[in-house]
């Protein structure tokens, strides 16, 4: 199974921080954020990964090279602006190929066991699968609820769901039809929803959007502590 790092945001929410560098090369305990995903990758041996990258994206390629020194392949799909997730996807089809492959967004951090998705390798074409986590307090209503039966499903308009974790499995298929250019994902998702083409799972570790710079350093403060604590 490839992979695929979403890296290619501005960061917005990050400023000042993401004016002189991109959001996945902040560093939380030590280490840029992408790498965590590379390490995790690499330790399962998917060894072809792709990154999309945009704003300030030249660091991000000098940061991490071919991936030589993980034992990965990393190949880079550039964008002349940021294309949103789903146009992001879309434009490195082919460079993924045709067999089902697995996204992480660059700005998250989470020790979810990668390995669980690999089970995930002969999803049918056109279907998509979707870790979920418990609603942050910055989003308290969660996106999606998950059925028992595996099945995501849309939230209860009074109610609270789950929230996206930006990890998945996507096939090509799950694009078809949709045009080049900038497009978030939700859209798509909603229509497959419908369709019944999106199942889940619930991860109820740790997960954290590093989306501001207070959440960033707190993700900081704890790792360094718990690298502290091991070593």
């Amino acid at each position: 199974m490839k992979a695929m790092i979403l890296a290619a945001g501005v960061g917005e929410r990050m400023r000042p921080l993401t004016e002189h560098t991109p959001k996945p090369l902040l560093q939380a305990g030590g280490q840029p954020l992408i790498t965590y995903h590379i390490e995790a990758l690499a330790s399962l041996g998917v060894n072809d990964l792709v990154i999309n990258v945009a704003h300030l994206g030249q660091q991000i390629i000098d940061c991490c090279g071919d991936g030589r020194r993980w034992g990965v392949r990393i190949r880079y799909s550039q964008e002349p602006a940021p294309l949103e997730t789903a146009g992001g996807i879309h434009r490195a089809l082919p460079l993924l190929g045709p067999s089902p492959f697995l996204v992480v967004n660059g700005d998250v951090w989470t020790n979810y066991p990668l390995q669980r998705l690999q089970q995930q390798a002969q999803l049918p074409e056109g279907a998509v699968h979707l870790v979920l986590v418990d609603n942050p307090p910055q989003h308290p209503l969660g996106d999606f609820q998950l059925t028992s039966a595996g099945q995501v499903v849309p939230r209860p308009v009074h109610g609270a769901g789950l929230t996206y974790a930006g990890i998945g499995v996507y096939t090509a298929g799950f694009f078809t039809g949709m045009a080049p250019g900038k497009q978030p994902l939700r859209p798509l998702l909603d229509a497959a929803i419908v369709d019944n083409r999106v199942s889940g799972e619930h991860f109820s570790g740790l997960w954290e959007d590093v989306g501001t710079p207070e959440r960033l350093q707190a993700l900081d403060v704890r790792l360094t502590a718990a690298k502290h604590g091991a070593g």
